[in-house]
């Protein structure tokens, strides 16, 4: 007889050649991210506000939009992945008709493109950069992502977690892209440049504006911003805004401190914005004298962080000359002694701008803390959803699927923040799928009723009625055919 050979040198089963007949899935724990839009209302948002379809046949566009935020929670970049969802029987029963297919994508996301755009544009040597009125479709759709920013917050309401306090921290991010298209970018590479505002205390993203390559951050924020706050939900008592050098800018600035702010629903706008580093602002930086530089933190490898208020009156054109003059809090990084930073200086210098009050140690953390907000959101949208891959060469298809993208990381974001244990609650996509969204599962009918059974343990079916709990539907789960 042959001797048996070891574990690691054979695969100790056969493939069957025949398909599996019953009605499973790899992809079923997508279900409840389906369960949790429904619930937020966003299928309803949609239909309200997005209408694209010439023709009836085919999929509502409430359900193209389900489709593609279930495709980017599956980790799809492109609409050849869209394919893998329109084919899994299990998600069909599930959500009552067959998901998007990729051509169907395609046609969907390309409605949200207006040809007459490149009418619009200015020749190159009269104006670079080119900011396009969006369509009405994109604006439908960024009225529907709005509800689902009011549901989100109206369901936190429910849960005994009121927010009374909004933080919002915008930031632009740059995604490469090889399309013809693409305007090239001031990293040298070519791409587009969308500009996202995230609420901080709930982690979803309340407005975007997408954007060509070579539109710079600092070009024209305000409108973004002002839609981002206008998103916010009534309830909101206290208002914050944070901002990178690009926000360093005179329409933003002048709209965030003035005076009409404290009549609007939420209060006045305390803010905080990384200062350009002009030249004068340099020197201002330098001339503090060393004793009033007080150190608050130190990093990893010694360096210090010390900060000093600095008596400085801004001229450059761009920065706002007001009745009261906003505050300059200086920020030295400073290297122990011997050290050196690698141009050659002990000393790193920065400021922020605000109109707040606070110690200046304090403002200086509290505004430091954008980076682990709008940072990890871009991350998250470009590396563990589909919005780092535009599929398109049409601005208003990617503007499309990179809004689609942050639709999903809301929805995501919902989940975890009302439904998951603390354990996942700040876990990645990538690892969500593990425990949430790449569950195996199975949809039997008995009876003439849907089951859906899924392949875990009793902690993650608990997780999944969890879910199930907080995001509440009806239930009809009764099938003929």
């Amino acid at each position: 007889m042959p001797a048996r050979l070891p574990l690691l040198r054979k695969t100790p089963f056969q493939l069957d050649p025949r398909p599996l007949a019953e009605c499973s899935s790899a992809q079923a724990g997508l279900l409840s991210a389906s369960r949790a839009l429904r619930s937020l209302q966003l299928p309803g948002a949609v239909e309200a506000n997005v209408s694209v379809k010439q023709r009836a046949r085919g999929l509502s566009e409430a359900q193209d939009v389900e489709s593609a935020v279930l495709l980017h929670i599956a980790g799809g970049e492109g609409y050849d992945d869209a394919a893998v969802l329109a084919d899994d029987r299990c998600l069909e029963r599930g959500l009552g008709y067959t998901p998007t297919r990729p051509d169907a994508l395609r046609k969907f996301l390309e409605a949200f493109h207006d040809p007459e755009w490149e009418k619009d544009r200015p020749a190159a040597e009269v104006q670079k950069t080119f900011l396009p009125e969006p369509t009405p479709a994109l604006e439908g759709l960024g009225q529907a992502a709005t509800a689902l920013v009011h549901q989100i917050g109206h369901r936190y309401t429910a849960q005994g977690q009121p927010q009374r306090i909004a933080t919002l921290d915008a930031d632009a991010t740059i995604i490469e892209s090889q399309k013809r298209a693409a305007k090239w970018t001031d990293e040298g590479t070519r791409g587009y440049q969308p500009l996202v505002v995230v609420w901080a205390e709930l982690d979803v993203v309340v407005a975007d504006e997408f954007r060509e390559g070579n539109v710079p951050a600092r070009q024209a924020p305000l409108p973004c911003v002002r839609a981002a706050f206008a998103a916010l939900p009534g309830n909101i008592t206290e208002r914050y805004f944070r901002g990178d050098s690009a926000c360093h800018e005179n329409a933003l600035i002048g709209w965030l401190d003035h005076p009409d702010r404290a009549a609007e629903p939420g209060g006045p706008i305390g803010f905080g914005i990384s200062a350009v580093q002009t030249e004068p602002l340099a020197a201002a930086l330098r001339a503090v004298p060393e004793r009033q530089w007080q150190t608050f933190g130190q990093e990893a490898d010694g360096t210090r962080r010390q900060w000093a208020e600095l008596d400085y009156v801004p001229g450059a054109a761009y920065e706002p000359k007001q009745a009261r003059p906003l505050r300059y809090v200086g920020l030295r990084l400073a290297k122990p002694q011997g050290e050196l930073f690698a141009d050659g200086t002990q000393h790193h210098y920065h400021a922020v701008i605000s109109n707040r009050r606070e110690r200046g140690d304090r403002l200086l953390v509290w505004h430091r803390q954008k980076a682990g907000t709008v940072e990890h959101t871009h991350e998250e949208v470009k590396n563990g959803l589909g919005g780092g891959r535009l599929p398109s060469g049409k601005f208003g298809a990617n503007a499309a699927w990179f809004r689609l993208s942050l639709m999903a990381y809301n929805v995501v974001s919902a989940m975890r923040g009302l439904a998951l244990e603390e354990s996942l609650r700040t876990a990645k996509l990538k690892r969500l799928r593990l425990w949430v969204f790449a569950l195996c599962g199975r949809m039997s009918c008995t009876g003439g009723t849907l089951r859906l059974r899924l392949s875990t343990d009793a902690e993650g079916l608990r997780r999944l009625q969890k879910i199930w709990e907080v995001f509440w539907l009806p239930t009809q789960a009764t099938f003929s055919g």
